[in-house]
């Protein structure tokens, strides 16, 4: 279904213009004449995103704006001023109130129409439902970048090549970066206190890593290894923080997912604690499936040692396990690598 724009303009001509404009765009119209009317239209048919012209008789658009932003039902609709006046005090009263852009009249049709595009991809990302967790805040920093809510992130950043066995960051260091795998496999891992190593998380191309870190402005609080040769881009710890500061809402957003991924982590390590290996050991095997094989490939080469630390068990306690489920026709195992046979069964291992 085509997304909704409402035109609010006193001016005839140019409000039909800009209807036309926009349907001959694809995008579904709605017209007032003024501001009184255009909160009418708004509050009956809550379209996606409204362009508004500033100076309007009975209510201008200072005051359309101060009532859609205290209606709850139309408080996140993207706001554009259409408007000929372009004093610094007009631009900075409106941003003040919640507009979230302005198109200067006469204005280029292109000019708007990337406006309103820009506008309704923020939304969009702002109004999406993104999972807990690492996957759910990459995929947030990803589509935010690809929106251009994060002008500054581009790919002129550094791409640095390490080789597998190295470390990315090391636990208690201080974050100099934000990291984005380009390539290749990392873990991040902890060292319990009598020396056995256990993996908190797993990171495969198109993560983002070590945020956590930064945000919270404070040390590592694990290490970050490569498992497979990786390309990784270096973005600078200051811009990043630039980014997110920058609009409050990318920041709540931000914040949220954040919450959701430490709730996340803590279910992990409840299921590490309390489920029997078996159950430990499947979950194990269907996650690191569904993190490095995203296109449905079977096969997946994952040290028995690194199975181990992500487990949360003995080596030796592990292959068991395997070998059980080798016999159990659950996995293959062919030359070091794990084929899952019937990832139903071990998703949902009863014991």
């Amino acid at each position: 279904m085509p997304k909704s724009i409402l035109v609010i303009d006193d001016n005839n001509d140019l409000r039909d213009n800009t209807v036309e404009i926009l349907e001959l765009a694809g995008y579904r119209t709605l017209a007032a004449e003024n501001g009184k009317k255009g909160i009418e239209v708004a509050t009956r048919e809550k379209p996606d995103l409204i362009v508004c012209d500033i100076m309007m008789p009975e209510l201008d658009g200072y005051g359309v704006l101060h009532l859609v932003r205290k209606n709850p039902d139309l408080a996140q609709v993207p706001f554009i001023f259409l408007t000929a006046r372009t004093e610094r005090s007009d631009f900075r009263k409106g941003m003040e109130m919640g507009a979230d852009d302005y198109v200067t009249k006469p204005f280029d049709d292109v000019e708007l129409l990337n406006a309103i595009e820009a506008r309704l991809k923020k939304a969009a990302v702002l109004d999406h439902r993104y999972d807990a967790g690492a996957a759910g805040l990459t995929a947030f920093l990803k589509d935010a970048r690809d929106a251009g809510m994060l002008r500054q992130m581009s790919d002129h950043y550094e791409v640095i090549q390490i080789s597998k066995r190295q470390s990315l960051y090391t636990e208690g260091k201080r974050p100099r970066f934000l990291f984005f795998l380009v390539s290749g496999k990392v873990k991040a891992h902890r060292t319990h206190e009598e020396g056995k190593e256990y993996i908190t998380d797993l990171f495969s191309p198109g993560d983002f890593i070590g945020y956590a870190a930064l945000l919270d402005d404070r040390n590592y609080d694990d290490t970050a290894s490569i498992l497979e040769d990786a390309e990784v881009m270096q973005i600078p710890r200051e811009e990043f923080l630039q980014m997110v500061d920058s609009d409050i809402a990318i920041a709540a957003k931000f914040i949220r997912i954040a919450t959701h991924s430490v709730k996340e982590k803590e279910d992990r390590l409840l299921n590490l604690a309390y489920s029997s290996l078996r159950k430990r050991v499947a979950r194990a095997l269907v996650e690191i499936h569904e993190k490095y094989n995203a296109e449905g490939e079977a096969l997946f080469e994952f040290s028995r040692d690194d199975i181990a630390q992500y487990v949360g068990t003995a080596t030796e306690s592990l292959i068991r396990t395997l070998s059980d489920f080798k016999g159990e026709g659950l996995i293959a195992i062919r030359n070091g690598k794990i084929s899952i046979l019937a990832l139903e069964k071990l998703r949902n291992l009863l014991y």
